[in-house]
């Protein structure tokens, strides 16, 4: 809700702006300069949110200050602002092929470009090898891809696969992004309220970069759990970083040797680099994935992380990489388990009512879609996370004693499975 009204705020300075523009265009005020700077308002106002233009004297818009700027101005135009404002809905450009690295260095703020190339081309690999492997646990349906460069640096790829014969939906999103947005915005988006802005003046806004996969799965049988993952680096200008993550399971149905295995591999993983680490992330996953209007988490967790940096980073990116590369062996098994359990009709309905509730916690609640959607993202690969069928029925009860009365009981108090 913080980072909503901080970015209305923002919002509503530009139609502030824009409105003042109006004035000054009815103006008979005939000097060439004040025209020339209207006109250039203008030109910036109708080319949408995501336009950017060169920074130039005080003007929040980045408009030149003296005569001589304002003559070199239309050849700035040209130039993009490494760290936009809004990166805009359709700054993104289509290309056929996404180009060997999205990670360019001097693009956005200074900071740990061997990390920044690193960690992109561990998602990238990721994204390979679990697309592979969903494509042959499904064995008909393959995964389409979408790619997109913008002019500021970054970009990302979208594989996505539907109508297959185990899932009705998966997705793995690889993204890239460079920005910049208000300093209470990014510390109102962290649980640990982390000083993201470090070294910045008060009001300035903090130029950003993040490089992060993630994705869902929505099966179609009832006794396949949807699956969710995300992992991410991030850095701010002033030399702060960190990473966040996690992976996490959504079942309809109770399934406790499921539930042992999946919960068992990221415990063995998490107690490899730090005893510590599964009590603490799966906690943090049953707090994080509650929706809070239902009072029941959206699934049965996982691990969940964020803010991570209070040791050597490199330390942090094998944590991060371990548990990214072990997605498939936590999840593909249980899929190949149940892809062809009978189900009834009931069962199926109990499981869209579920992704109801899935629907509701993305769009609610979600830091990742709330971020995108706020910053103007790539809409489709934002939404890609949504399932393509869920319903909502009135005050639905289940019977008591059921499995969907066990299934409900378990949201409102999370189990230690292993």
């Amino acid at each position: 809700i913080q980072v909503e009204d901080i970015l209305q705020q923002e919002q509503l300075k530009g139609t502030q702006t824009q409105r003042k523009d109006e004035v000054l265009q009815r103006s008979d005020d005939d000097d060439a300069e004040r025209r020339q700077r209207v006109q250039r308002r203008q030109r910036f106002h109708a080319m949408g949110p995501g336009a950017q233009m060169v920074r130039g004297g005080s003007s929040g818009l980045g408009m030149s200050s003296t005569k001589e700027e304002a003559k070199t101005e239309d050849s700035k135009e040209d130039v993009v602002d490494k760290n936009p404002v809004n990166i805009g809905w359709n700054t993104h450009e289509a290309v056929e092929q996404a180009p060997d690295s999205l990670v360019r260095e001097g693009d956005g703020p200074e900071g740990n470009f061997p990390m920044r190339s690193k960690f992109e081309k561990m998602c990238r690999d990721a994204q390979n090898s679990i697309t592979a492997a969903i494509e042959e646990i499904d064995g008909e349906g393959t995964f389409r891809e979408d790619c997109w460069t913008r002019p500021n640096g970054g970009g990302g790829m979208s594989r996505v696969l539907t109508g297959g014969k185990v899932f009705e939906k998966a997705g793995v999103n690889l993204s890239v992004v460079y920005g910049s947005m208000p300093q209470e915005a990014l510390q109102a988006a962290t649980e640990r309220g982390v000083d993201r802005a470090k070294g910045m003046k008060p009001g300035e806004r903090v130029p950003f970069f993040a490089c992060g996969l993630s994705s869902v799965m929505h099966p179609k049988n009832p006794f396949c759990p949807t699956m969710h993952f995300n992992y991410r680096y991030f850095e701010t200008d002033g030399g702060v970083w960190w990473f966040g993550g996690g992976t996490d399971i959504t079942p309809s149905y109770i399934n406790e040797d499921d539930m042992k295995h999946f919960h068992g591999t990221y415990k063995e993983i998490c107690d490899k680099h730090d005893p510590k680490y599964h009590e603490e992330f799966k906690a943090w996953a049953d707090r994080y994935f509650l929706i809070q209007h239902r009072n029941e988490t959206r699934g049965f967790g996982g691990i969940f992380f964020d803010d991570q940096n209070d040791r050597d980073a490199d330390t942090i990116f094998e944590f991060s990489k371990e548990c990214l590369n072990s997605v498939v062996k936590a999840y593909g098994p249980i899929i190949e388990e149940h892809k062809d359990d009978e189900f009834t009709q009931e069962q199926k309905e109990w499981q869209l009512m579920r992704r109801g509730r899935y629907v509701e916690f993305n769009l609610v609640y979600d830091r990742g879609t709330v971020f995108g959607l706020k910053t103007g993202g790539r809409i489709e690969s934002i939404l890609m996370s949504l399932p393509e069928t869920a319903r909502w029925e009135y005050n639905k009860i289940p019977e008591p004693g059921s499995p969907e009365a066990e299934f409900i009981e378990v949201c409102q108090n999370p189990r230690d499975w292993v």
